[in-house]
């Protein structure tokens, strides 16, 4: 398959790699370090259209394709995973599942500002014991005269806090199951709805990450996502897309840990010369090289299906699968590479190599791209 990038995609990778050592590398260690949301600078990607990119620009967006999104999700990546998560929630599980999937009054109420940055948007899906299995929903949402009640708790909600706008995936009819459920669109500030305390992550941590309480919220029934007991067909088919996105995040994280590995090696001296010239050092950097290409390809080719209106369910799994691992060997590797100077903020890699362990957890741990996977292949 030929993923030869257009003008037009160079520009909007260009973009978002100058962008991103411009604007979110100084400082990024200090908002690691002390978990703060890069308020800012979420809202300069706004204003550059970064939050919004696939959307139609009827709508305020940019009419991208999903190419032109991995490329940008990359490089930002790169240098801010934190920042980079905030974009792909956005962009992958809010805007998409808005425009694919709401009527015209929400796309014109909620998709707009989605698509511009002047709102920023969360999905809740994760509880405390349904992860991304979303026929285990607790959260319920009874339906009354001309509202449901929604009660529930949603964990692990990337925007937690910072959010304006929240889809929100619950269990309207517990008898039909799967068919039972639904998604909503809930607004910060609507009566019981309460965020819980931050949480103490291991990496992303400038990511705005809380639970979410849900008690007698009353939601409009306008606000519900499509015909009654979509839900979890709307979040499997928003899931399947954020994996993309995620997969590019991964990507994003493993090459910037492999770039500053490679100049490293070429500045570090042992042993009388440069380490890039021992085969030790030379043969990681191989490596992480191959399985930074090969999960380049991987993520391609998903996101080329996807704007081709193929099935790309399989594709993208298989993205985020290697994708992950990749970030995680590679980002190991180069704190190997840096030695002890690995260990040290300073040097970036060891926050690299924390950030890559979410991308093998959130959209589906491994283990799920594995069953999504498997099921693929072997259903003929």
């Amino acid at each position: 398959m030929d993923f030869k990038l257009t003008e037009e995609h160079i520009m909007i990778r260009d973009a978002a790699r100058d962008f991103a050592k411009n604007e979110l590398l100084p400082g990024v260690i200090e908002r690691d370090e002390k978990q703060e949301f890069p308020k800012e600078q979420i809202k300069k990607m706004g204003e550059l259209g970064f939050l919004g990119m696939m959307v139609s620009p009827e709508y305020g967006g940019g009419g991208m394709d999903t190419v032109s999104y991995v490329l940008a999700m990359e490089e930002i990546s790169k240098i801010d995973a934190s920042a980079s998560v905030v974009m792909s929630v956005n962009n992958s599980l809010v805007c998409w599942g808005l425009e694919k999937f709401a009527n015209e009054e929400q796309k014109q109420k909620y998709l707009t500002k989605l698509a511009t940055g002047e709102s920023i948007g969360a999905f809740c899906l994760s509880e405390p014991e349904a992860g991304s299995d979303a026929t285990s929903q607790r959260t319920t949402a009874i339906e009354k005269d001309d509202h449901y009640l929604l009660n529930g708790t949603k964990n692990w909600i990337t925007n937690g806090s910072t959010a304006d706008f929240y889809l929100v995936i619950a269990q309207t009819d517990k008898e039909k199951k799967h068919k039972g459920i639904n998604a909503f669109i809930v607004e910060k500030g609507m009566e019981g709805f309460e965020i819980g305390p931050k949480e103490q992550k291991l990496g992303i941590r400038g990511s705005d990450t809380h639970s979410l309480n849900f008690n007698d919220v009353k939601v409009p029934k306008e606000n519900r996502i499509g015909e009654d007991g979509f839900g979890f067909k709307f979040a499997m088919k928003t899931l399947s897309g954020g994996r993309i996105g995620i997969a590019a995040q991964a990507l994003g994280i493993a090459a910037g840990a492999y770039e500053l590995a490679r100049e490293y090696s070429k500045v570090r001296k042992a042993f009388g010369t440069e380490i890039m010239n021992h085969q030790a050092i030379a043969f990681k950097l191989a490596d992480m090289h191959t399985s930074i290409e090969a999960s380049r390809h991987l993520v391609m080719k998903a996101a080329c299906d996807k704007d081709n209106g193929e099935n790309y369910d399989l594709s993208g799994a298989m993205a985020k699968l290697f994708a992950s691992k990749t970030a995680m060997d590679v980002t190991v590797e180069a704190v190997q590479v840096h030695g002890g100077n690995g260990y040290v903020k300073e040097y970036h890699v060891e926050r690299l190599m924390r950030d890559a362990k979410i991308t093998q957890i959130y959209e589906g741990t491994s283990e799920i791209q594995k069953i999504v996977i498997s099921r693929s292949i072997l259903r003929d």
